[in-house]
């Protein structure tokens, strides 16, 4: 946490060890538990959290009051709920005790209402001997109409006061009015405390006309008991906000954490919005924990702004991806601010991704795995990317190959990652059989690029990828001479005069029982096995050999529409056939650019197809 955020959370700590001070001598006063921060607040303001509003607001009037004789009043009694409304009722007995109180206030030889009246009299000539008014010979002058009286000591005030409060509490029609307020009070159980209450302290009951200004007069007492501690709380208040302003001026001058990850998104990832962060300088003072993001939608030269969710209808789901990519970035500036080793895990981050922002994220991963702070795992399905970030910093040595079993999953050393076609399969060629059959679909889209599909050796490769009439005479040695064309090359495999589609089966059978691994040429020598097992299955059950002749192109698709066409009680062999259609062509038509298919591809899958393509021949 940098100075300034310590020295602003330390702000609100002072304020919030004044305010409990003051609250706490409150409640002391009071007799209550109650919550006088909502107390107060909701006396002053229309709300219950508006506590600083609330106490500056009555700031003079605290100030100024020089005597609180409701100071004593017992809080919970009072303005207990239950006792409000259950006081609603009594409401026109309430008013005319009122109406009396005041007639005889009015009617008193020395009392005057809210100056010298039955609450404060008492209270005044106490505090004037206390202060030795009457020791250092003052005297005081009570006028009554045009007459008047001078008072010169203590006790004769005293007894002046008495005989003016005996000459109101004392009158038959006041007395009446409050008997019947007494009978109906107690006639309520939840009331008989405040009966009590009121028996003891009766000139309470002229203030209960006006619930509210009583209780706001009330709270205005109790702080004024407590005046240094709540002038101590403004002083502070005063102060903090003074210093918070220069605090937070200072803070809008700084470049937030969240603002570096917004513009390191911003410049690398290729999306149609920009980020801005709208609270930046609450981030920065720890007020907020995370950062409010402003979205403008970008359209050629156009832009407006959007909210989160209007953004997110518009998006794909990469660019979706990326937006979550932010989160990611921000934790890992988070930690490398702090200088924090960690171990990084990034699970398909860049999935959905196009091209440029895929490649924005290893840049990003490159960048921060120079820091030395990170350990990285990155799991991954996407070959592409895979093979990117071997290229751009892994290396082989830290690439790994999953693959799982119903058992357990194994991870290999990575292979075939950099062109697995020159790199192994040619060196190979001659002495792997696995190699050299599924170099076939390999060599078919080379001639196709450069030759055509007219070409008579991609029609030879064409035939030996299916059942064709001169698919059982292909043996080895023509794919040998195709290649040695091809490649520039002289060799020659032992098995030349085997033909190709026995060697094929012979191999896809050894693959059954091979180790699971990678094993791309397995999967590939399957996948092609098992669709010349179901063509030659297909081939017998149609036994129509003109049809067969008019086919062009997609043999097997052709030959499986046929089948169901023909064969529609079979549904066993249809529904094996479907998974053919769905499995294989994927696997057979790779290339050096696209061999991402065939490594998704579950070899327990493939294994348990071509057994079950098998068994349907006779």
């Amino acid at each position: 946490m940098r100075r300034s955020e310590k020295e602003y959370a330390g702000l609100h700590k002072v304020i919030d060890e004044a305010k409990r001070r003051l609250l706490d001598a409150v409640r002391e006063q009071a007799g209550s538990r109650a919550d006088f921060d909502a107390e107060i607040s909701t006396a002053f303001t229309s709300s219950s959290d508006e506590f600083e509003t609330a106490v500056k607001r009555i700031s003079r009037e605290v100030s100024d009051l020089k005597e609180t004789p409701l100071a004593s009043v017992r809080y919970d009694v009072i303005f207990d709920e239950k006792v409000l409304k259950a006081l609603e009722p009594l409401k026109n007995d309430i008013e005319s005790y009122v109406r009396r109180y005041n007639e005889l206030l009015a009617s008193s030889t020395y009392f005057k209402k809210g100056t010298f009246d039955y609450y404060n009299a008492g209270q005044i000539a106490k505090s004037l001997a206390d202060n030795g008014f009457f020791d250092a010979k003052h005297t005081i002058l009570l006028k009554s109409g045009k007459d008047s009286k001078e008072v010169e000591t203590q006790s004769e005030l005293t007894e002046i006061v008495a005989a003016e409060k005996v000459a109101i509490i004392g009158d038959a029609k006041l007395r009446k009015a409050f008997d019947d307020i007494a009978k109906k009070l107690e006639k309520n159980a939840e009331l008989r405390v405040f009966l009590r209450y009121l028996q003891e302290n009766e000139p309470i009951l002229s203030r209960m006309s006006n619930v509210a200004k009583l209780r706001e007069d009330v709270l205005k007492s109790y702080l004024s008991v407590h005046l240094d501690l709540y002038l101590d709380l403004l002083l502070k208040y005063d102060t903090v906000a003074k210093r918070r302003a220069e605090i937070e001026e200072a803070a809008r001058k700084q470049r937030t954490q969240w603002e570096e990850v917004i513009r390191i998104f911003n410049e690398r990832f290729y999306v149609p919005f920009k980020l801005e962060a709208r609270n930046r300088t609450e981030v920065i003072l720890g007020d907020a924990p995370i950062v409010d993001l402003g979205f403008s939608y970008i359209d050629g030269n156009d832009s407006a702004e959007v909210t989160r969710g209007e953004l997110l209808k518009a998006l794909s789901t990469g660019e979706k991806k990326a937006l979550y990519v932010l989160n990611v970035i921000f934790e890992v500036e988070t930690r490398r601010r702090a200088k924090q080793e960690t171990l990084l895990i990034v699970d398909d981050i860049a999935d959905s991704f196009d091209y440029q922002n895929k490649y924005a994220i290893i840049q990003y991963l490159k960048d921060i795995n120079e820091d030395g702070l990170f350990r990285q795992v990155i799991l991954t399905h996407n070959f592409d990317f895979f093979r990117t970030l071997e290229s751009r910093f892994v290396g082989y040595p830290g690439c790994l190959m999953a693959s799982k079993t119903g058992t357990q999953v194994t991870l290999t050393k990575a292979a075939g990652i950099r062109n697995v076609f020159a790199n192994d399969w040619k060196p190979n060629f001659f002495t792997d059989d696995r190699k050299k059959l599924a170099s076939i679909c390999f060599l078919r889209n080379l001639i196709e690029m450069t030759r055509g599909e007219n070409d008579p050796n991609y029609l030879t490769l064409t035939s030996m990828l299916h059942v064709r009439a001169d698919s059982g005479t292909l043996t080895v040695g023509v794919l040998d001479r195709i290649y040695n064309g091809l490649c520039g090359t002289n060799g020659k495999s032992a098995n030349a005069k085997s033909t190709i589609h026995d060697v094929l089966d012979h191999e896809a059978t050894a693959c059954l029982t091979a180790q699971t691994g990678i094993n791309l040429e397995n999967k590939i020598v399957m996948a092609m096995a098992t669709r010349i097992a179901a063509e030659k299955f297909m081939l017998s059950a149609i036994n129509d050999p003109a049809f067969v002749a008019a086919i062009t192109s997609n043999q097997t698709q052709a030959l499986i529409a046929k089948f169901k066409k023909v064969k529609q009680a079979n549904t066993a062999a249809i529904e094996t056939l479907d998974k053919v259609s769905l499995m294989t062509p994927e696997n057979i038509h790779v290339n050096s650019f696209m061999y991402e298919p065939i490594l998704d591809m579950s070899e327990e899958h493939l294994k348990r197809l071509y057994v079950e393509v098998k068994a349907l021949l006779p």
